[in-house]
């Protein structure tokens, strides 16, 4: 990546605080909702899974792409290796997104429907 100077300091104070108030936005928004759990998101189903853990997906996968568009400085690359950083992180957050829910409902349903106790 080159870029040109002018031997000028740039200051990217803006772009921090930019950053810093978009992911505090979202944050607080999942906080907020994983505190609340609204009736309308928490007992509608949509593919198994309740709306808000579908709201909480979004969020996160918003946030890991937006962190490694921000910290990553990708907004400044070639677009083909922008989306090929961006993307196998979108894919990887994903699929370990759904590897956690699958397992979870597993063993979820191991110690509902056994007589093993819940021990922890």
């Amino acid at each position: 990546m080159a870029h040109a100077h002018d031997g000028g300091h740039v200051s990217n104070v803006k772009r921090i605080w930019t950053v810093f108030i978009i992911l505090s936005i979202v944050t607080t928004v999942e906080v907020f909702l994983g505190i609340d759990k609204p009736h309308v998101l928490y007992f509608k189903h949509f593919l198994g899974m309740n709306l808000l853990n579908w709201v909480f997906y979004i969020l996160t996968l918003f946030k890991a792409y937006y962190i490694v568009w921000a910290f990553m400085h990708m907004e400044g690359e070639r677009s083909s290796l922008r989306w090929s950083v961006v993307a196998t992180v979108m894919f990887l957050v994903a699929y370990l997104l759904f590897i956690l829910l699958v397992e979870g409902h597993y063993i979820f349903g191991v110690f509902r429907d056994s007589t093993i106790k819940w021990n922890f």
